[in-house]
Formats: C-alpha cells, sequence, structure tokens
C-alpha cells in the first residue's frame, strides 16, 4: 500500500482563486488583436504564456509578445491573491501530519515577486515553490512533477498533484501520480477523465480521503 507523503500544488486556480481576473487580462488582449475573434480567452486556461504566445502571437505579431509580457507584470502586481476556500487549513492540516508539500507552477519569477508582496504568509504556509525556471519543459510534460517529487524525496505513487487544468492533469498522470482536480477554472464533468477526483475546492478534502486515493 501506498502512503500519502506529498502534495504538489498548482498555483493559479488551486492555491488562488486568480483565474476570473486572467480571464479579464486575456479578453482585453485578444479584443485588442483578434476583434474578430470571441471568447479566446477562455481557450487559453490553463496554458504558459509561451504556449500563448505560441498560438497566438507569431509571425505578425510576434512583436507584441514584449509589450503584452509588460503588461501582464503590471496587471499581475496589482491583481488579488484570495485563497481557494479551504486550502490554508488543508495545508495546515497536512503539514501537522508530516506530508511534505511543493507548489508546482509554470509562473516566472517576476509573478510570483508579485504574490509574495501581496501574500507574504504563502512562504510560510509552502516553503518550497518551483517555477518556469526550475523546469525544462512544460506542462502536460511530466517534468515539473517529477522535479519536485525528487526536490521532497518520495516516490511517485506517494504523491497527489492538485490541478484546475487539463494540461496540468495531464502533467501529472503522465509522472504516474494521483490527481485531483478542482473544478475553479474547468466544469466537474469536463475534468473528470483526467482526474483520480474532482472536487470544488478544499473544504471536503482530508487526510483520510487522500490516502484512500492512493490506495484505490
Amino acid at each position: 500500500m501506498s502512503k500519502f507523503r506529498a502534495a504538489l500544488f498548482d498555483l493559479d486556480g488551486v492555491v488562488f482563486n486568480t483565474e476570473p481576473q486572467y480571464t479579464r487580462f486575456w479578453g482585453s488582449q485578444f479584443r485588442e488583436y483578434y476583434p474578430d475573434s470571441d471568447g479566446l480567452e477562455y481557450k487559453v486556461k490553463g496554458q504558459t504564456l509561451v504556449q500563448i504566445f505560441d498560438t497566438y502571437y507569431s509571425g505578425n505579431l510576434f512583436e507584441k509578445r514584449d509589450v503584452i509580457s509588460n503588461r501582464l507584470h503590471a496587471y499581475e502586481r496589482d491583481m488579488d491573491y484570495p485563497y481557494i476556500e479551504g486550502f490554508v487549513s488543508f495545508v495546515n492540516n497536512l503539514k501537522n501530519s508530516g506530508v511534505a508539500m511543493a507548489i508546482v507552477t509554470s509562473s516566472d519569477l517576476p509573478k510570483m515577486e508579485a504574490v509574495y508582496n501581496k501574500r507574504p504568509d504563502l512562504k510560510q504556509l509552502i516553503p518550497i515553490i518551483l517555477t518556469s525556471e526550475d523546469f525544462d519543459h512544460s506542462k502536460p510534460d511530466p517534468d515539473c512533477y517529477l522535479k519536485a517529487a525528487s526536490r521532497l524525496r518520495v516516490a511517485v505513487d506517494e504523491c497527489i498533484v492538485f490541478e484546475d487544468s487539463f494540461n496540468g492533469l495531464r502533467s501529472g498522470r503522465a509522472a504516474s501520480m494521483a490527481t485531483i482536480g478542482l473544478s475553479t477554472t474547468n466544469s466537474h464533468e469536463s475534468l473528470c477523465p483526467f482526474a483520480d477526483l474532482v472536487v470544488p475546492d478544499f473544504t471536503s478534502l482530508s487526510l483520510d480521503l487522500c490516502n484512500k486515493l492512493l490506495n484505490g
């Protein structure tokens, strides 16, 4: 039997309820550069900035990348970072039970500085935070979660990945880890094929439930 020894959390949509704010930002950018295409801000949910740029800001729009990056970093400095409901209590319960934890995010260091300015308590809650600079490949590649497990010195079958995006859940599964999807960004039904369990937030989660999940 496997024991739950490590919780690996994505950041946006998992730790913080920031997805509505990002939807507004990308909506404004797409309306400027793609005025005839509606709803692109919903198609990029869960994608990294590199993935968004590669898909939508290449060719004639390549030169706009610096403009958008600067806008995004300015926007992130002013964003709110409210915790997903139940997150803090869940993390404290895991900490008291000796479960190791890490945040595994595609966010870069400038974004994280904005987070720390608004949420200095985050580093006390979860000191180990891996960012895009730590990975060779982006989600859905398993690289980020495999590196997190190595950093925590745990086996993949002792980890649970907490994600809100399809690519994030694919990344966790590709790393042979159990996955819990949070329906903060995408619907419960759409996440089910990619997650072992789907929940709306952390209020219903417990150490016992996580251990049961690892052992079928």
